[in-house]
C-alpha cells in the first residue's frame, strides 16, 4: 500500500497536464507487479513448504483426499490475492480521484465501469499466475523454483504478443525478422497471451473501444488454462511419492 501511494503522488508530479492519468497508470503497473511476487510467497508458505518441512506427515495423516488440500489452498491464495487486489485497487482509485481534483484534464479518467473492467482483466491474470505457482510448488523440489518459475512464466506471457506486434510492424528491429516473429508467435500455442489482459488504456482514456476485439475468447482461454494447470497439479500430487 506505501508502494502504491508513493509511486502514484510521486508520478503525478512528471506531468503538468495528465498528473491523474500518470498517476493512473504507474499504480497499475505497480499493482501487476508486486501481487504476483505477494501470490508466490504465499504459495511457497501454504503449499512448498508443506513439503519442504515435512508437514505432510501430519496433514494427509487425516481422512481426507490430496486434492482436498491442494484446492483448499489454492482458493485460499487465490482469495487472499484478489482481497488485496480489491482494497489496493480501492485505495488507487482514491488517490487518482484527489490528484486528479487539483487540475482538470482534457481527457480525464475512467475510474467508473471502465476502471472497474480493468481490475477484473487484472483478477483473472493473477488467478493464472496463482494456478502455475500452485503446479509448481508441487512438482519443484525447492521452494525458489516456485519464485523463479513463476516469474519466468509471467514474464515470458505478458511480452511475447507485444514482441511479435513490434515485429509485425517494424520488421527492422532484428535481422531476419520474419522467421523470428513466426518462432516466438508459436508460443502463443502453449501459453496464454497476459500481455492482452492489460487493458489500462480503457480506464486511462475512458474509451472501452480500445478493449480487444476479441476479450471473450482471451478470457474464456485464460479460464480454461487455469483449469488445466489445476488439474495437472492434482494428479501430479496424487501421484507423489513421499520418502
Amino acid at each position: 500500500m506505501l508502494v502504491l501511494a508513493l509511486a502514484s503522488l510521486l508520478s503525478a508530479q512528471f506531468s503538468g497536464r495528465q498528473p491523474a492519468t500518470v498517476a493512473l497508470d504507474i499504480g497499475l503497473s505497480v499493482i501487476r507487479l508486486l501481487l504476483p511476487l505477494v501470490l508466490i510467497l504465499m504459495t511457497q508458505e501454504l503449499l512448498s513448504r508443506e513439503f519442504d518441512r515435512r508437514y505432510f506427515l501430519n496433514t494427509l495423516s487425516y481422512p481426507h483426499p490430496r486434492h482436498r488440500l491442494l484446492l483448499g489452498r489454492f482458493a485460499t491464495v487465490a482469495s487472499l490475492t484478489l482481497g488485496l487486489l480489491l482494497v489496493l485497487a480501492a485505495a488507487l482509485a482514491l488517490l487518482v480521484w484527489l490528484i486528479g481534483q487539483g487540475y482538470a484534464q482534457a481527457t480525464p479518467v475512467a475510474l467508473g465501469s471502465h476502471y472497474l473492467l480493468t481490475i477484473a482483466f487484472i483478477g483473472l491474470d493473477l488467478l493464472l499466475l496463482t494456478a502455475v505457482a500452485t503446479l509448481l510448488a508441487v512438482v519443484a523440489s525447492t521452494p525458489s523454483f516456485v519464485l523463479i518459475g513463476t516469474f519466468g512464466f509471467m514474464l515470458v506471457a505478458r511480452s511475447f504478443g507485444a514482441i511479435v506486434e513490434l515485429l509485425t510492424r517494424n520488421s527492422g528491429v532484428v535481422s531476419d525478422a520474419e522467421n523470428y516473429r513466426t518462432g516466438i508467435g508459436l508460443l502463443g500455442y502453449l501459453l496464454p497471451d497476459l500481455g492482452a489482459l492489460d487493458v489500462r488504456m480503457i480506464a486511462l482514456y475512458g474509451k472501452l473501444e480500445l478493449l480487444p476485439a476479441d476479450w471473450p475468447w482471451l478470457v474464456l482461454s485464460c479460464l480454461v488454462y487455469t483449469v488445466g494447470l489445476l488439474a495437472l497439479a492434482v494428479w501430479a500430487l496424487n501421484r507423489k511419492r513421499f520418502a
